[in-house]
Protein backbone atom coordinates (compact mmCIF):
# COMPACT_ATOMS: atom_id res chain seq x y z
CA UNK A 1 0.00 0.00 0.00
CA UNK A 2 1.33 3.44 -0.93
CA UNK A 3 0.29 6.80 0.42
CA UNK A 4 0.45 10.13 -1.40
CA UNK A 5 1.33 13.04 0.88
CA UNK A 6 1.57 16.53 -0.58
CA UNK A 7 2.04 15.09 -4.09
CA UNK A 8 4.83 12.71 -3.06
CA UNK A 9 4.57 8.98 -2.65
CA UNK A 10 5.52 7.34 0.63
CA UNK A 11 6.08 3.62 0.24
CA UNK A 12 5.51 1.22 1.90
CA UNK A 13 3.73 2.22 5.09
CA UNK A 14 6.37 0.46 7.18
CA UNK A 15 8.79 3.19 6.12
CA UNK A 16 6.66 5.80 7.87
CA UNK A 17 8.52 4.93 11.06
CA UNK A 18 11.42 6.96 9.71
CA UNK A 19 9.29 9.81 8.34
CA UNK A 20 9.04 13.17 9.99
CA UNK A 21 5.33 13.88 9.55
CA UNK A 22 5.05 16.61 12.18
CA UNK A 23 2.88 19.40 10.82
CA UNK A 24 2.04 17.50 7.61
CA UNK A 25 -1.45 17.85 6.12
CA UNK A 26 -2.88 14.32 5.92
CA UNK A 27 -6.52 15.40 5.89
CA UNK A 28 -8.79 12.76 4.40
CA UNK A 29 -5.99 10.21 3.93
CA UNK A 30 -6.90 6.54 4.33
CA UNK A 31 -4.44 4.80 6.65
CA UNK A 32 -6.87 2.09 7.73
CA UNK A 33 -4.94 -0.85 9.15
CA UNK A 34 -1.60 0.99 8.96
CA UNK A 35 0.97 -0.76 11.13
CA UNK A 36 3.16 1.70 12.98
CA UNK A 37 3.96 -0.96 15.58
CA UNK A 38 7.64 -1.23 14.61
CA UNK A 39 7.91 2.48 15.22
CA UNK A 40 7.50 2.20 18.98
CA UNK A 41 11.13 2.97 19.68
CA UNK A 42 11.16 5.73 17.05
CA UNK A 43 7.92 7.34 18.29
CA UNK A 44 6.15 8.16 15.05
CA UNK A 45 5.86 11.93 15.04
CA UNK A 46 2.48 13.15 13.87
CA UNK A 47 2.49 16.13 16.21
CA UNK A 48 0.64 19.16 14.81
CA UNK A 49 -0.38 17.05 11.79
CA UNK A 50 -3.68 17.79 10.04
CA UNK A 51 -5.63 14.51 10.05
CA UNK A 52 -9.10 15.98 9.57
CA UNK A 53 -11.44 13.23 8.37
CA UNK A 54 -8.57 10.74 8.11
CA UNK A 55 -9.36 7.03 8.19
CA UNK A 56 -7.19 5.31 10.77
CA UNK A 57 -9.47 2.36 11.41
CA UNK A 58 -7.55 -0.49 13.09
CA UNK A 59 -4.27 1.46 12.78
CA UNK A 60 -1.50 0.44 15.16
CA UNK A 61 -0.25 3.69 16.67
CA UNK A 62 1.45 2.45 19.85
CA UNK A 63 3.47 5.28 21.43
CA UNK A 64 2.73 7.63 18.50
CA UNK A 65 3.18 11.34 19.12
CA UNK A 66 -0.09 13.01 18.11
CA UNK A 67 0.47 16.09 20.30
CA UNK A 68 -1.73 18.96 19.07
CA UNK A 69 -2.77 16.96 15.99
CA UNK A 70 -6.09 17.91 14.40
CA UNK A 71 -8.11 14.68 14.28
CA UNK A 72 -11.49 16.36 13.76
CA UNK A 73 -13.98 13.77 12.44
CA UNK A 74 -11.20 11.18 12.07
CA UNK A 75 -12.12 7.49 12.19
CA UNK A 76 -9.91 5.85 14.81
CA UNK A 77 -12.31 2.99 15.51
CA UNK A 78 -10.49 -0.13 16.69
CA UNK A 79 -7.15 1.74 16.51
CA UNK A 80 -4.47 0.80 19.01
CA UNK A 81 -3.37 4.05 20.64
CA UNK A 82 -1.74 2.42 23.67
CA UNK A 83 0.61 4.95 25.31
CA UNK A 84 0.04 7.43 22.46
CA UNK A 85 0.49 11.14 23.19
CA UNK A 86 -2.82 12.82 22.32
CA UNK A 87 -2.27 15.82 24.59
CA UNK A 88 -3.86 19.00 23.20
CA UNK A 89 -5.15 17.05 20.17
CA UNK A 90 -8.42 18.13 18.60
CA UNK A 91 -10.60 15.00 18.55
CA UNK A 92 -13.89 16.81 17.90
CA UNK A 93 -16.33 14.36 16.33
CA UNK A 94 -13.73 11.57 16.13
CA UNK A 95 -14.81 7.95 16.21
CA UNK A 96 -12.81 6.10 18.87
CA UNK A 97 -15.22 3.20 19.27
CA UNK A 98 -13.43 0.05 20.40
CA UNK A 99 -10.08 1.90 20.32
CA UNK A 100 -7.35 0.96 22.78
CA UNK A 101 -6.37 4.08 24.73
CA UNK A 102 -4.64 2.30 27.63
CA UNK A 103 -2.00 4.64 29.13
CA UNK A 104 -2.67 7.25 26.41
CA UNK A 105 -2.02 10.90 27.33
CA UNK A 106 -5.18 12.97 26.77
CA UNK A 107 -4.39 16.08 28.82
CA UNK A 108 -5.91 19.13 27.14
CA UNK A 109 -7.44 17.09 24.29
CA UNK A 110 -10.73 18.35 22.87
CA UNK A 111 -13.11 15.39 23.23
CA UNK A 112 -16.29 17.19 22.11
CA UNK A 113 -18.79 14.79 20.50
CA UNK A 114 -16.28 11.92 20.47
CA UNK A 115 -17.64 8.38 20.04
CA UNK A 116 -16.05 6.19 22.73
CA UNK A 117 -18.36 3.16 22.82
CA UNK A 118 -16.34 0.07 23.76
CA UNK A 119 -13.06 2.01 23.96
CA UNK A 120 -10.47 0.93 26.49
CA UNK A 121 -9.78 4.10 28.45
CA UNK A 122 -6.35 5.19 29.77
CA UNK A 123 -7.14 3.71 33.18
CA UNK A 124 -8.07 0.34 31.64
CA UNK A 125 -11.84 0.71 32.03
CA UNK A 126 -14.14 0.03 29.08
CA UNK A 127 -16.35 2.96 28.04
CA UNK A 128 -20.01 2.07 27.62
Amino acid sequence: MNVIVNNRKIEPLANLRFAQLSGTDLSGVDLSGADFHRATCFRVDLSNAMLVGAKLTSAKLHYANLFSADLTNADLSEANLTSANLANANLTGANLSNAKLRDAFLTGANLTCVILKGATMPDGSIHE
